[in-house]
C-alpha cells in the first residue's frame, strides 16, 4: 500500500487560503494571529492529523535535539547498557537518540558515522569495532562541527571527549586474585590489540605475573579470541597442550568466557578446582552459569549517564581551550564460583 503524504503547514494554508506563516505562526502560539484564525488554524490541524516536524523546527534554531549513538553490538548487555543510561539522561533534556550498529565492521561504521551527520545530529557517541584501522570517518565529524564523545573502545590519537575504564587496573586485580586462589599457569585470551583496551588488559595481565613471579608463556597468550566461538577454539587448543593451562582469564568478553566454560565441562574437567575462569563486563548470564563466572563490572549504565552529562556540560562549557575532558570509571571485580578454587577445597574439608 502506498503511504500516505505527510500533512504540512502548506497544505493547511491552502485548505483555509492563508499563508503559510500565518500557518505557523496560529500553531505555535507566536506572533499575532487573531482569535478566531487561531482556533480553526488548529482545528483544521487535527482534522488533517498535522504533526508538526520537530526536526526542521529545530534545524531552524541550530540544533536538532538529537544524539547519534554508534556500537559493535547493540545485543551484548554492556552496550545494552550504556545506550539505555545515555537514554535515562538525554530524555529528560527532550532529546532523542538514533542508535546504529557497525556489527565490528569498519565500513559499517563509516557509513553509520556519515549518515548520522547527514541527519544533523548535534553529537555521535561511538564505541569503535575491532575492525577499525583508520579513524578519518571521525575526524571528518569533528570537521563538521560536531561534538564527538568516544567511550570504552577509543582511538587515544583523537582529541576528543572520553569515558573510559580503568582497564590496566582491573585485569591487574583479575589475575592477582586467581593467583591469590593458587592457579599457577594463567592463560589469556586477548583481543585485537589494534584495539586500546586489549592493549590495557594484556598490560594488567603481565603486571599481574610479574609481581608474583611468574614468567610468561607465549603459549599462553592467545589472540583475537573476543567471542564466544573464537574462546571455545582458543581454550581447546590450550587445554591439549601438553603443559596445559589451570586458569584462563578472557579478558575481551564474558562471550569468550562462556566459550571457556562449555569447553571444559565437555572435556570433563572440573571448574573451579581443576580450572579457573574469569571474564570481563558482567554480562546477565555469568550470574546463572554453572558455576557462576567471575568477572569485571565495568558500570555500563553508569558509563552511559556520564557519556550524556558529559556533552551537556560541554554545552555550558565556554571555554574551547585545553584538552578535551576524560572521565575515568573504574570497573570492580566480581568473584564468582569460576575462580574460588580455595573456598571449594575448604568446602570439600568440612
Amino acid at each position: 500500500m502506498k503511504q500516505k503524504k505527510r500533512v504540512t503547514i502548506y497544505d493547511i494554508a491552502q485548505k483555509l487560503n492563508v499563508t503559510a506563516s500565518t500557518v505557523s505562526r496560529a500553531l505555535s502560539n507566536n506572533g499575532y494571529v487573531n482569535e478566531a484564525t487561531r482556533l480553526l488554524v488548529q482545528k483544521t490541524a487535527a482534522e488533517l492529523n498535522y504533526k508538526r516536524n520537530t526536526l526542521a523546527s529545530n534545524l531552524r534554531k541550530g540544533e536538532s535535539k538529537t544524539i547519534g549513538v554508534v556500537v559493535p553490538r547493540i545485543n551484548q548487555n554492556f552496550f545494552a547498557n550504556v545506550i539505555a543510561g545515555i537514554e535515562d539522561s538525554t530524555y529528560q533534556k527532550g532529546y532523542n537518540l538514533v542508535i546504529c550498529q557497525s556489527d565490528e565492521q569498519y565500513k559499517k561504521e563509516v557509513k553509520c558515522v556519515n549518515t548520522l551527520i547527514n541527519q544533523h545530529v548535534d553529537c555521535i557517541v561511538i564505541s569503535v569495532s575491532v575492525d577499525s584501522l583508520n579513524y578519518d570517518h571521525l575526524r571528518n565529524v569533528i570537521d563538521q562541527g560536531i561534538q564527538l564523545i568516544q567511550f570504552d573502545r577509543v582511538a587515544d590519537e583523537l582529541q576528543t571527549l572520553k569515558v573510559i575504564n580503568d582497564n590496566e587496573q582491573a585485569s591487574f586485580e583479575a589475575v592477582c586474585h586467581m593467583l591469590e586462589q593458587g592457579y599457577k599457569k594463567i592463560a589469556l585470551l586477548e583481543g585485537p590489540q589494534n584495539l586500546n583496551i586489549f592493549r590495557q588488559r594484556k598490560d594488567g595481565y603481565l603486571r599481574a605475573l610479574k609481581k608474583f613471579g611468574v614468567p610468561v608463556n607465549s603459549m599462553y597468550v592467545v589472540e583475537n579470541a573476543w567471542t564466544k566461538e573464537l574462546g571455545a577454539a582458543a581454550t581447546k587448543k590450550l587445554l591439549n597442550l601438553p603443559d596445559a593451562p589451570d586458569a584462563i582469564f578472557a579478558s575481551t568478553s564474558d562471550f569468550s568466557a562462556l566459550g571457556v566454560l562449555e569447553v571444559a565441562n565437555g572435556m570433563q574437567i572440573k571448574v573451579p578446582s581443576q580450572l579457573g575462569i574469569c571474564g570481563y563486563s558482567n554480562e546477565a548470564f555469568t550470574e546463572i552459569t554453572s558455576p557462576s563466572i567471575t568477572t569485571i563490572d565495568q558500570f555500563s549504565m553508569d558509563m552511559g549517564r556520564a557519556v550524556a552529562n558529559l556533552y551537556f556540560d560541554e554545552l555550558n562549557n565556554t571555554d574551547t581551550g585545553g584538552i578535551p575532558k576524560t572521565i575515568d570509571i573504574k570497573p570492580v571485580l566480581i568473584i564468582r564460583g569460576s575462580t574460588s578454587r580455595k573456598s571449594e577445597a575448604l568446602s570439600a574439608k568440612s
